[in-house]
């Protein structure tokens, strides 16, 4: 359960909030295991890094003394080069502290409200996927500029026509009449199949909600109010990729739809015949420019993304290579060919792409929204309601930032109290201060610039504190990020002091090649050519060839080429300089015959014996990795006996007992 390792090379990657705001958190004196050169250091933090290897682990159970004292060590060890890093001033480096702001709002992310909050929306929108829902709509679109009585009058009308569906109206009839959707003409306010995240929210939200049949209350949404009424819901049939051919309608022609429908009927005769080439009849009869050289192919689209009668038609189609009968679109008459389908892709899958379409405009503001109001309550939100619409008053008339700059520099403004939170209070100067000169663009038509500022504003200050509540009062984060901040010192200390200087340090490796020459010696090798007989019904292909043949170079590829080549599954063979001590075959060979056979492991193999060189020292650019290697590890013992020399440790012995028992319970 070696976690230093693991620090040691991955915790370079994050980072996390200084040193100074961090050591109070984690390092009060109820907490000490220890001290290391005088500075105290968190028991928690020992349990927190040991029980994080053992939750990596699961096969893992308690531990014993002796891996306790183990993890203690390397623990130790850990913190000491913390401690030399810091010493070093390594945590004040441009490059440290660039990597603590990059990373500090990702490793902040997860503890805040509106990562669940996203989540939780990632995780309905995947549910709702499961089902595709087909349904139809009566829109009431507000005049333009409209007031709260042109509101009421539009409200009045919809509720008035959804009266009407009820007492038996149909609700497709009614749209053509009513409607102000420009595509209820050709659709009757038929929307077709629809699934998660391909409405507005709230349109969404009402349908998914309703049960077939089921006609709502007016539904608001940023194009008026609806009327819907649910026709259908089935489960998602996934994905389907088809092929098409388009015969066009002439406009211009009195007798073009009669004319289209013929010649379409007269090419679906034609493809059913089995000599016909479907390829061929859309290359020479389909009108859509776009894919008749492709043979008709379409992109894989799932529910939603096509007109609804086309698409109706396409999923319809169960059989690959089925062909379906000419379908009536506003682009003419189709005739499809199903190519493949496929289900609804798992959640892993999907869910970047669902979170994608729930960050976007009016989805994220949605979130905003609840996080602000989640946030409010939270931490005790008080609006002095008077000084704010008396800021609203003065702000309101102005469109463009620099007016908020001038009216800040102008003598005709008192600060004010505007809002409270957690007790600390925000200021009209605060405000004004917030306000830059690049101009903020307003989140919907009934927002004015100073509703966005404002807002914003207030996101702002509640954010901060949201952000600050997390860092003082969240232990899990306090470790988390404490941990990687560690890392990343750690991961400096020994890059410049142990990894780098091993690699860079030539004049060092060969004083410590030098020095160690007694670990770098070969044994006694023997050159040789050796054959292991996978197929023995085959060994006598392998034995003509070798039994007359001496050790060159060259053997084992003449050896591939005539024999191998023809029985790869006969036959693994390699040459090459081979240390003879302990070696499963050439231990048990004799080295003065040139060909020999010999059993081991449960197979024969087929030795071609050359010269044997005595034992001595291997060359040092032969090896120069492994002496690298290990210079760096004889570099890392180097520096923890220093830095143990350097900072002195004292153990709390009751308080390591206490680890220890927490560990193991």
């Amino acid at each position: 359960m070696n976690f230093y390792l693991k620090i040691a090379t991955f915790y370079a990657l994050l980072s996390c909030l200084s040193f100074f705001q961090m050591e109070g958190a984690l390092a009060d004196q109820s907490d000490e295991i220890m001290t290391i050169g005088g500075e105290p250091v968190s028991k928690s933090e020992l349990i927190y890094l040991i029980s994080k290897g053992q939750k990596e682990d699961p096969s893992v159970g308690g531990l014993s003394r002796e891996e306790f004292e183990e993890n203690l060590e390397l623990f130790v060890n850990y913190k000491l080069k913390v401690k030399e890093a810091e010493s070093l001033n390594l945590h004040k480096t441009e490059e440290f502290l660039r990597e603590y702001e990059s990373f500090k709002e990702n490793l902040m992310a997860p503890y805040l409200i509106k990562n669940s909050l996203e989540e939780g929306e990632v995780r309905k929108a995947y549910s709702r996927m499961q089902e595709v829902v087909r349904a139809s709509h009566i829109l009431f679109q507000f005049p333009p500029n409209a007031s709260k009585e042109d509101s009421l009058i539009v409200l009045r009308m919809a509720v008035k026509v959804k009266q009407e569906v009820e007492n038996g109206g149909n609700i497709n009839e009614l749209a053509v009449e009513y409607s102000d959707d420009p595509s209820a003409k050709l659709n009757r306010g038929d929307l077709g199949y629809f699934t998660a995240l391909q409405m507005v929210p709230a349109f969404e939200d009402a349908v998914y909600n309703m049960r077939t049949g089921e006609i709502s209350d007016p539904v608001l949404t940023d194009f008026g109010y609806h009327i819907i009424q649910v026709m259908d819901r089935r489960p998602n049939p996934g994905q389907v990729k088809v092929s098409h051919l388009l015969v066009r309608i002439d406009p211009e022609n009195p007798d073009g739809e009669d004319n289209a429908k013929r010649l379409v009927g007269d090419i679906y005769q034609e493809i059913q015949k089995e000599s016909t080439s479907w390829t061929e009849i859309v290359k020479n009869f389909s009108e859509d420019a776009s894919t008749r050289e492709k043979g008709g192919m379409l992109p894989w689209f799932s529910v939603g993304s096509m007109i609804p009668e086309f698409e109706m038609t396409a999923f319809s189609l169960s059989e690959e290579g089925e062909i379906s009968p000419p379908v009536k679109t506003q682009y003419g008459y189709h005739i499809l060919r199903l190519e493949d389908k496929r289900p609804l892709e798992s959640f892993e899958s999907q869910e970047q792409v669902i979170r994608s379409k729930i960050l976007r405009a009016s989805r994220r503001s949605l979130i905003q929204s609840q996080v602000m109001a989640i946030q409010k309550s939270r931490y005790s939100f008080e609006e002095n309601e008077s000084n704010y619409l008396s800021l609203k008053e003065n702000l309101e008339g102005f469109s463009r930032a620099s007016d908020y700059q001038n009216f800040k520099d102008s003598p005709n403004w008192s600060d004010s109290e505007l809002f409270r939170i957690s007790g600390k209070a925000y200021t009209t100067t605060d405000f004004l201060s917030f306000v830059s000169w690049k101009e903020r663009i307003p989140n919907s038509n009934s927002e004015t610039l100073f509703d966005s500022w404002y807002t914003a504003f207030t996101a702002e200050c509640l954010n901060r504190t949201e952000e600050k509540d997390v860092t003082e009062s969240n232990r899990d984060y306090q470790m988390t990020l404490n941990e990687y901040r560690d890392g990343i010192l750690l991961f400096s200390l020994m890059n410049q002091e142990v990894w780098q200087k091993g690699i860079m340090d030539s004049l060092g490796q060969r004083s410590y090649y030098n020095a160690n020459l007694e670990d770098y010696f070969w044994k006694d090798r023997v050159e040789a050519m050796m054959v292991k007989v996978l197929d023995i019904g085959k060994a006598s292909l392998a034995r003509d060839f070798l039994i007359s043949k001496n050790l060159t170079p060259d053997l084992k590829k003449e050896f591939e080429n005539s024999i191998q080549s023809q029985n790869q599954l006969a036959f693994q063979s390699e040459y090459g300089l081979m240390e003879i001590d302990n070696h499963p075959v050439l231990s048990s060979a004799d080295l003065n015959q040139t060909y020999q056979e010999v059993e081991a492991n449960g197979h024969l193999h087929l030795l071609v014996i050359g010269d044997v060189i005595e034992g001595g020292p291997k060359d040092f650019t032969e090896i120069r990795g492994l002496v690298i290697k290990d210079y760096q590890e004889y570099l890392d013992d180097s520096l923890i006996e220093k830095l143990r020399e350097k900072y002195p440790i004292v153990i709390d012995e009751e308080a390591k007992e206490e680890a220890f028992i927490a560990l193991n319970q």
